[in-house]
């Protein structure tokens, strides 16, 4: 086990994000997604070592857009179906973050690999 000089931050959907998903392609009956569809969706964000509250909040609040265009971009890639206004109220509205000050690699074996996100490659991944 290894100890990564990194804290972590999750990201889960709200009801309002699904509520936005389920708005993207209406259908009928019992088709829609619930909460609890994407209760296991959480996004797990590694981020520099936070030791207080307000470093958290200040990094959070630097960095929601990524975050939140990103969460917006693993549901519809059309940015023309995004909400209209990309701001703070609507991250807050839209997603839950919690925070963990240590973040541990069980994986002794596997070194970590680093690559930059390829939309390509991730929507090739999502076809198999």
């Amino acid at each position: 086990m290894k100890l990564l000089n990194r804290s972590a931050l999750s990201v889960k959907p709200t009801q309002a994000f699904v509520d936005w998903v389920n708005s993207l392609e209406p259908v009928m009956g019992d088709d829609d997604l619930t909460l609890g569809d994407v209760d296991s969706e959480s996004t797990v964000y590694l981020i520099p070592e936070m030791d207080t509250p307000e470093a958290l909040q200040a990094y959070v609040r630097e960095r929601y857009l990524d975050i939140l265009e990103n969460e917006l971009r693993a549901w519809e890639e059309d940015t023309r179906q995004w909400p209209e206004s990309l701001d703070w109220a609507l991250f807050e509205r839209f997603l839950v973050v919690e925070h963990s000050y240590l973040a541990l690699d069980l994986e002794n074996d596997e070194p970590i690999e680093i690559a930059d996100i390829d939309d390509d490659l991730l929507m090739d991944a999502d076809e198999d």
